[in-house]
């Protein structure tokens, strides 16, 4: 079979916030910026990679999602357990310096793990969790 990774989701609840983290902080290129109804979908991805993209959405969009299940994924947002992703890099050390000078919120700095990967983490505006693994 040959299936790839296209898009990825990960949710905002600051559309200007997530453009600016994801663009200015992490280096990602905006492929699209979508408005429907009051909210923005925006879909980002790594230069050089055309075929692998991460979408920003507003949470919940879904007019099936309950007021309940609304405010139970806002709650996991705010505390950083919705949602997460993990990058990949050759160069941990610069790519951490990088994020953490340009302000964004270090979760954890560069460290072998147990499991025989280096690693960091970071969260973005919206609290989702960012791993880096280093590749080596």
């Amino acid at each position: 079979m040959d299936v790839t990774i296209h898009s990825v989701f990960l949710p905002h609840d600051d559309p200007d916030a997530a453009l600016a983290f994801y663009r200015d902080t992490l280096g990602f290129e905006v492929r699209g910026d979508v408005g429907y109804g009051g909210m923005r979908w925006i879909t980002v991805g790594p230069p050089g990679q055309p075929g692998t993209s991460i979408v920003l959405h507003p949470p919940a969009a879904d007019p099936g999602t309950t007021d309940e299940e609304r405010r139970t994924i806002a709650e996991m947002m705010a505390k950083g357990t919705y949602a997460m992703i993990v990058l990949t890099t050759r160069d941990l050390d610069g790519v951490f310096d990088r994020l953490q000078a340009r302000g964004a919120e270090v979760v954890q700095e560069p460290i072998e793990q147990p499991y025989g990967v280096r690693d960091c983490a970071f969260r973005d505006p919206a609290g989702n969790l960012l791993r880096i693994n280093e590749l080596r």
